[in-house]
């Protein structure tokens, strides 16, 4: 364990030492939530296009949902683990580059849980439509969660087990929304 712990915190330096200053600011705005709202305005153009207004309300609840399990689960592994972020390791403090800092303990990354509990969410709802999305959703999640490590917030362990995390709450959370949304339409064309 402690080879891997070793490794993560080279791998880790490397990929935060690749940074520079006149970009500090573009991953600070990458790494923010508000500048994706635009993004997810075009996810919900996305479902309301493909689904029926009753449906879409479903699947806003089961989004809603899955990302405040993701949020919350990567809370309780934080404390629970305690895992010391990157920016508050002493032995780091001369080593690395910080730009920001979070609270105390950063293992699991909640941003790479909840992008790629969304794009793995959006993926299996829109795959059929959209093929192309899958690669789009998850260049997006990827550099969300890289910004993490380039603002010396998390380690790549970190970023691994968050997408983990969220790429398997968005697999279940989106495979019980299609159920929902089937089982729905076969009741109301039963009633029809």
């Amino acid at each position: 364990m402690n080879e891997i712990i070793q490794e993560d915190r080279d791998a880790f330096l490397f990929l935060n030492n690749l940074g520079s200053e006149p970009f500090d600011r573009f991953w600070i705005m990458v790494s923010g939530i508000w500048i994706w709202v635009p993004l997810y305005i075009i996810f919900l153009y996305l479902l309301y296009k493909n689904y029926k207004l009753r449906n879409l309300v479903f699947i806003l609840i089961f989004i809603a949902i899955g990302v405040t399990v993701s949020d919350q689960l990567a809370g309780i592994f934080k404390s629970g683990i305690g895992r010391l972020r990157p920016c508050h390791d002493p032995s780091l403090n001369h080593l690395m580059r910080t730009v920001q800092c979070g609270g105390q303990f950063g293992f699991y990354s909640s941003h790479a849980s909840n992008t790629f509990f969304i794009g793995t969410f959006m993926s299996m709802l829109l795959f059929r439509k959209y093929r192309f999305l899958p690669y789009v959703l998850y260049f997006w999640a990827f550099v969300v969660s890289y910004s993490r490590i380039y603002l010396g917030v998390h380690f790549p362990m970190d970023i691994l087990m968050g997408a983990g995390m969220g790429f398997f709450l968005g697999g279940f959370f989106s495979t019980l929304a299609l159920k929902v949304i089937k089982k729905k339409e076969v009741i109301h064309r039963d009633f029809s």
